[in-house]
């Protein structure tokens, strides 16, 4: 029924956009002109309208000719660049009917010279976004997507690699627009896979419109270099760094666009070698509160990943009013983790009763394969459109696990009379596949007097199959381990629609949108029989109000309600073993959580901002390390729970600074305070919370002669989250570049100098106190070449794709 609905629905805007094409084409004119013929290399010609806004871009032909067809009546501009500067700008232009410019001169002497371009910001505000210019750090060298991101402004990272950001969770984090299936560690093994050189911002939407899927409190998309200039265009980069192990990234891409076709590919290899350091103790206590057990841990993970990422694409610019593109992509990881896991057990007296030692030595390999099929119809130029999007997504997954436990006595000895085989040796086979399907389309409607209308129609399925085979293999022959073999076959069907109004006057504007989303799913635990299934349909509004006070000053207010859908392995209640005392299981009667974010943002000179935000989220999604007593042992169980309530109360501030001509500082600060209310293991919290803050503070300073450097140096304070107690850290990041003539650049990034951004906490319940610290490879310096070749003529963007709801929930929380 959902698959007729959206059939009918995009007919329908076809009929419409067909109608609208029609009305429009007996008013349409054009607007030509001519360059001189000599001038014509390299040269980019922009058309924007009165709110100058760009309204096409165009090439002129071997003899200078450009024209600009299916125009509106109003009144336009038109400006040509050449080697990246302005070489021409006309004065405004009527256009009531077919229009001929007067022969354009460019200006020589500018485009002569030495051109000098303004490099965007680090950080910068742009339509209700933060956006981080990553290529402009010199400290992101080397770094790969996930290294870049854990040291951004306002995100921070917890121990099992969940990405929190202005100290609120359960994001959704996408690449180019599309979601990633995975979260937790799942996530940060995939975005340690990506160069930082293959990345060109990041962008945090903390409070999305309707038009946005409703997944995730905020969104992070990370959007990746794509080559927009006319010609043949590209770029190669290598790095080469050393912490305690070495990193290697190289990246090359390529473009070729003319007027018809613009073709893309790119590919990256990457090679890593970094280790996680565990260092904890468990302590156990009985209802009296009296000391019962503890262990006494130190684990050691050592991983090399092995990625390599490639895209390819093509759009066909069919004529002046459709778009025909496609793109295919594959990934592969391959990491092999070793690790080793030493513990002494305490008894009630405190002294040691005996000691373990777990060895882990496993395989893994994640692919990952998509396709991308999309189409654009510009129903006139004032950005009137319809759009859309359908993609095939594959994820797939084999690991291979050998675990070998041994139990010694106080004098080294193995140990005798436990109940289980000693040493004790399980291996895993385990395998996955996720299948994403999604269409969709949005219709953008243009009106005059700065009315817009927006609608879109979405759906998507996914079936996602999980199977964990684990076998005791003490005895030498393989024995299936019932209590941890499980086979989970999860399926998810959404349909979404939405309607956005917006309009703006000469100093206010406002955006209302409503989304309604309907959620089908079923989980499958074929080793029980046991089937979960789940249906609701819910609204998601949104609002935005912004008011210029005057040239300077605006004042922006907006709110939105939001979904965090768990994820496809956080329903799965498989257990994965990590060693005799700990296993991570998942939770199929988790619930989504549903938040409600507030906003108001001043801006001064659209360069200095300060954001209240206040957000309720009902059925906090929370990550626990719980007690629990299984088979009459206290071992802990890494899972996922749902809180009753958290409320999150902020203040972000941005705050540039230009010391010198020659020092630039970009400040940031966030402020906040988080409160949880719910019950784990037994134990009630009541807005329990803390009031805290980080501060990030990028200092870049120009040295001359093609040379810059930058430091960057961020403190987070100790904040209460849930039952965990985080300690305090800081970092400092030291970089140099310098530019060559040819096109190329040379960079030097230290990162981390002093060694103090490993986490430390300490996690609280009613008959369970645990402390850890972990500690990375972060202290790292790389050395990074980049060369850029090709014509540098700019074009348009081209699309990324539309399974924008999905590619989020695949892994572990």
């Amino acid at each position: 029924m959902a698959r007729i609905f959206l059939l009918i629905f995009v007919w329908l805007m076809s009929f419409f956009s067909s109608t609208l094409s029609a009305q429009t084409s007996q008013q349409s004119f054009s607007l030509s002109g001519n360059i001189n013929s000599e001038q014509v290399n390299q040269v980019e010609i922009n058309l924007f309208d009165s709110e100058n806004k760009l309204v096409k871009t165009e090439i002129a032909d071997q003899k200078g000719n450009f024209s600009f067809n299916d125009l509106v009546a109003g009144n336009y501009l038109v400006k040509i660049n050449k080697n990246g500067a302005e070489a021409y700008k006309s004065e405004p232009i009527a256009v009531t009917g077919n229009t001929t410019l007067p022969p354009v001169q460019l200006n020589e002497k500018l485009i002569e010279g030495v051109v000098i371009t303004k490099s965007k910001p680090y950080i910068e505000r742009q339509d209700g976004k933060m956006i981080l210019n990553v290529e402009n750090s010199i400290a992101s060298t080397g770094n790969s997507a996930f290294e870049v991101l854990e040291k951004a402004p306002g995100v921070n990272v917890d121990s099992n690699d969940n990405i929190s950001l202005r100290g609120r969770g359960n994001l959704l984090v996408q690449i180019d627009g599309k979601n990633t299936p995975m979260t937790g560690t799942e996530l940060a093994n995939y975005l340690r896979g990506i160069p930082s050189a293959s990345v060109d911002k990041i962008e945090f939407i903390t409070n999305p419109s309707s038009k946005y899927d409703a997944a995730g409190t905020s969104i992070i998309n990370i959007k990746l270099k794509k080559d927009q200039r006319k010609g043949t265009n590209g770029s190669i980069t290598t790095a080469l760094g050393t912490g305690r192990y070495i990193k290697n990234n190289n990246n090359f891409s390529i473009n070729h666009r003319n007027k018809k076709v613009n073709v893309f590919a790119n590919y990256s290899f990457a090679y890593r070698e970094f280790f996680n350091h565990l260092v904890l103790d468990r302590n156990f206590y009985n209802e009296g509160n009296t000391f019962e057990k503890a262990y006494l841990q130190d684990n050691f993970l050592k991983m090399n990943f092995r990625n390599h990422i490639a895209k390819a694409g093509m759009d066909y610019y069919m004529n002046d009013k459709n778009i025909l593109g496609f793109s295919i992509g594959f990934i592969s990881n391959k990491f092999d983790p070793k690790g080793d896991n030493s513990s002494v057990i305490l008894g009630s007296d405190h002294l040691p009763e005996r000691t373990f030692t777990t060895q882990n030595r496993s395989k893994d390999h994640w692919k990952n394969a998509s396709f991308n099929l999309n189409h654009k119809y510009t129903i006139d130029s004032l950005g009137s459109e319809i759009t859309t999007d359908f993609d095939y997504i594959n994820y797939s997954n084999t690991t291979l696990q050998n675990f070998d436990t041994r139990t010694y006595d106080l004098s080294g000895n193995l140990a005798t009379g436990l109940e289980t085989a000693n040493p004790y040796l399980l291996k895993g086979d385990i395998g996955g596949s996720l299948n994403i399907y999604s269409l969709k389309s949005d219709l953008t409607k243009a009106f005059k007097n700065n009315w817009k209308a927006e609608a879109g129609i979405k759906t998507s399925f996914v079936k996602a199959d999980s199977d964990l085979q684990f076998f005791d293999v003490s005895l030498g022959t393989p024995v299936m381990d019932m209590g941890k073999t499980n086979h989970y076959i999860y399926e998810e069907n959404i349909n979404a629609i939405y309607g956005n109004v917006s309009k703006k006057w000469e100093k206010f504007s406002t955006n209302f949108g409503l989304r309604i989303e309907n959620t089908n799913i079923t989980g499958t635990q074929l080793t029980t029989n046991q089937v979960n299934k789940k249906n609701y349909t819910q609204l998601f509004p949104s609002a935005v109000f912004s008011y210029d006070l005057n040239d300077k000053n605006n004042l922006e207010a907006n709110f939105s309600r939001r979904i965090t859908r768990p994820s496809y392995n956080q329903l799965n209640p498989f257990k994965y073993y990590l060693d005799p005392t700990t296993y991570r299981a998942g939770n199929p009667d988790l619930n989504p959580q549903t938040t409600m974010n507030y906003e108001l943002t001043y801006s001064l000179s659209n360069k200095y901002f300060a954001t209240l935000s206040y957000s309720k989220t009902s059925d906090n999604i929370t990550d626990v390390i719980k007690p629990v007593v299984e088979d009459g042992k206290n071992i802990t169980v890494q899972t996922i729970e749902n809180l009753n309530s958290a409320s999150y109360f902020g203040l972000y501030l941005i705050a540039p600074v230009k010391v010198t001509k020659w020092w630039d500082m970009n400040n940031s600060a966030n402020f906040y305070y988080g409160s949880y209310t719910g019950n784990v293991s037994g134990t009630q919290i009541n807005n329990k919370g803390n009031f805290t803050f980080n501060m990030n503070s990028i200092n870049s300073f120009k040295l001359g002669n093609g040379f810059t450097a930058e430091l960057t140096g961020n403190y987070r304070a100790r904040e209460v989250y849930a039952y965990m107690d985080v300690k305090p850290n800081w970092y400092l990041n030291l970089g140099a570049q310098k530019k060559f003539k040819n096109n190329s650049t040379l960079k030097l990034a230290f990162n981390d100098i002093f060694y103090t951004s490993n986490p430390r906490a300490r996690t609280t319940f009613n008959n369970y106190v645990e402390n850890f610290e972990v500690e990375r490879d972060t202290r790292v310096v790389t050395l990074s070449y980049t060369y850029n070749f090709g014509s540098g003529k700019a074009g348009q963007p081209r699309k990324t794709g539309g399974a924008e709801d999905l590619k989020q929930r695949i892994g572990n929380g």
